[in-house]
């Protein structure tokens, strides 16, 4: 028996059409993974954040609101802390187990009576892990396929992301750092990140103190063209009660405000002298 040529050709467009390609596959795949490629400064910078000029493209629609230029940036801390804490902690500070209260109200008393010793930044030290998102001279963020670089103007700091699979070997692991060791992993539009092997000489926030236990967890994202947010959770069992969260906001540079300057920290106290 002759099968006919229509039925013939009517199964082969149903077998195409249930079967993508694997090239189609590939390219929705890729197109799922956002670009976070760029240099970004906190959506709450003085004069609204304006400094980068706001990020995407603007051709088409209404004009972007005029955007009013920021003051200067105050320059690190020179002689004594940015803050004493002589105001107590704020409401919404990391709630710290008595041994770490104590070790922060022993710095504060230090700060108070105008000590820079628990101050990283006028000792032009990294500012370390999760401080370091702060990123209040900016930041330039690098990707590719297998890792994220985040490049802090403050103190030029640097972190890497890595995107690989790879994981913290034990030798990793025994010498922390200040930015740590971080993996990451998508989900959907999301960027999760785990930070491991971090440094107990540095501070949750402000001069939180922690423990060498300290893990981070990041989930970033963009939530609109040209502004990413960064959903801190910081889990520490001897330094903090509970796991504390925060949220940073930044928005990204157009041209020509899109190029990070070098710090010169050593060069500027140096010169303050």
């Amino acid at each position: 028996m002759t099968t006919p040529i229509a039925l013939i050709m009517s199964t082969a467009i149903a077998v195409a059409v249930a079967v993508p390609s694997a090239g189609a596959q590939t390219s929705s795949a890729s197109q799922a993974i956002p670009d976070f490629s760029g240099v970004y400064y906190p959506a709450n910078q003085p004069g609204g954040g304006a400094r980068g000029g706001g990020g995407g493209p603007r051709s088409g629609g209404a004009p972007p609101a005029p955007q009013v230029p920021p003051g200067p940036l105050p320059p690190p801390t020179r002689t004594a802390p940015l803050s004493d804490g002589s105001r107590g902690r704020a409401a919404d500070a990391p709630a710290l187990t008595p041994e770490y209260m104590k070790k922060w109200e022993a710095m504060r008393d230090s700060r108070i009576a105008g000590s820079s010793e628990s101050d990283n930044t006028a000792k032009c030290l990294p500012p370390g892990m999760p401080a370091m998102m702060n990123m209040a001279y900016g930041m330039e963020v690098m990707q590719t396929k297998d890792k994220i670089t985040f490049f802090s103007e403050l103190n030029d700091a640097l972190r890497r992301v890595y995107l690989d699979g790879r994981k913290p070997t034990p030798a990793i692991l025994d010498d922390p750092t200040y930015a740590g060791y971080s993996t990451g992993h998508w989900e959907g539009d999301t960027l999760v990140v785990d930070t491991v092997a971090l440094r107990d000489n540095t501070y949750i926030e402000g001069f939180t103190p922690h423990s060498d236990q300290m893990t981070v967890r990041e989930r970033i994202r963009l939530v609109q063209p040209g502004v990413l947010e960064d959903r801190i959770t910081v889990s520490d069992p001897k330094a903090l009660v509970k796991p504390w969260e925060t949220v940073k906001t930044y928005r990204k540079a157009a041209y020509p405000n899109d190029q990070l300057r070098e710090f010169a920290c050593a060069e500027g106290i140096e010169h303050a002298k």
